[in-house]
């Protein structure tokens, strides 16, 4: 299937995850990657909530994002009558869409704070409209801000390689991308020799989304099974594990794809920097510590099949959680577009974040 033509500007950042028209959001069907490139086409609020709850539209920033552009969209086609309840009642439920990613809860707390210091709805429509544009370009000036901070700590001056797990690219974000911005970086500066990227069941977003988008974008990628992750750092050539957040406490714990826990341990012992890239919009320093961030769990299909064929018995139980948390002990850096927090801690946390 031919591409959708995009802007200047969105090449410029790798493949996009959502267009905005003003009185519609267009969301590209992740679901459905690297097959078919299908976007949906949406003019209310129930409809963006709808898709960020089936997975349509992921990853912590984008899903901030897409909910801003959603409580627009309620703005836009409130009915005139009650329209204030209307566009309470949207938040309401786009909040409900997802319960991990903190991204989620900020940008609608951005969109809230705006809406309330409107006297019409005429007001409302430009006011939450010119606020969500701003949300997502901010991201995206995030998204580049990270990279040089990232690049500025690692001091590379040869290439080498590095492992990623999920998605967290252009996809995910609102462009250019948190752990794999670093990566994109790192391929234009000629220091990136290889990225081993997790398959990531049970959505298997390192072989669908992050496989296609460096591919797409000409950067070199090996997809490996998530299993596989031991040998390969074993092996001694991946110089930094490099991953995504949804969510970090204020001790520096981080919550991400399940299966990052894991890959932080294997890091560890096999001395391996472990990086995690997220936009200051994921620290949550309202929360201790990773013992208090809900984590989400989906139903069993999910495991039991993949696009509706059967891998497991019809009546198997599953434990199927999207999130596990990192602790900060076993992580190297924290980076975020405000500057990095090295081998984080409730002290290092508090002097950046506070």
């Amino acid at each position: 299937m031919s591409r959708t033509p995009v802007s200047a500007r969105e090449r410029s950042v790798g493949t996009v995850a959502m267009r905005w028209h003003g009185g519609s959001l267009e969301l590209l069907d992740q679901r459905l990657l690297p097959d078919e490139e299908h976007w949906i086409t949406l003019e209310g609020a129930s409809g963006v909530a709808q898709c960020i709850r089936e997975m349509v539209v992921r990853g912590a920033p984008a899903i901030g994002i897409s909910a801003a552009y959603g409580v627009a969209l309620a703005a836009r086609h409130a009915g005139g009558g009650d329209w204030k309840a209307e566009i309470k009642q949207a938040i309401r439920e786009l909040a409900a869409s997802r319960p991990t990613a903190v991204n989620l809860f900020w940008a609608l707390q951005k969109m809230e704070q705006e809406f309330a210091g409107c006297h019409s709805l005429d007001e409302a429509v430009k006011r939450l409209a010119k606020v969500a544009v701003q949300i997502h370009e901010e991201d995206l000036a995030a998204n580049l801000a990270m990279a040089d901070n990232a690049l500025a700590h690692m001091a590379a001056e040869k290439p080498f390689s590095v492992l990623t797990h999920c998605n967290t690219g252009a996809l995910a974000t609102g462009g250019y991308g948190t752990a794999l911005g670093v990566i994109r970086r790192l391929h234009e500066k000629k220091l990136l020799k290889d990225v081993f990227a997790d398959e990531t069941r049970p959505w298997l977003q390192g072989s669908r989304l992050t496989a296609w988008e460096l591919a797409q974008d000409g950067i070199p990628v090996t997809l490996n099974a998530d299993g596989a992750a031991a040998s390969i750092l074993a092996a001694g050539n991946v110089r930094w594990v490099i991953v995504g957040a949804d969510r970090i406490t204020a001790n520096g714990d981080v919550a991400n794809k399940i299966g990052t826990y894991s890959l932080a341990v294997l890091a560890r012992h096999h001395k391996v920097g472990f990086m995690v890239v997220a936009p200051s919009s994921t620290v949550d320093m309202a929360l201790a510590s990773g013992k208090d961030i809900p984590i989400e769990e989906r139903e069993g299909t999910e495991l039991r099949q993949i696009r509706g064929v059967s891998i497991a018995p019809a009546g198997a139980k599953v434990f199927n959680p999207v999130f596990d948390v990192t602790p900060a002990s076993l992580i190297d850096v924290i980076v975020t577009e405000k500057g990095i927090v090295s081998t984080p801690n409730v002290t290092g946390m508090k002097s950046l974040f506070s």
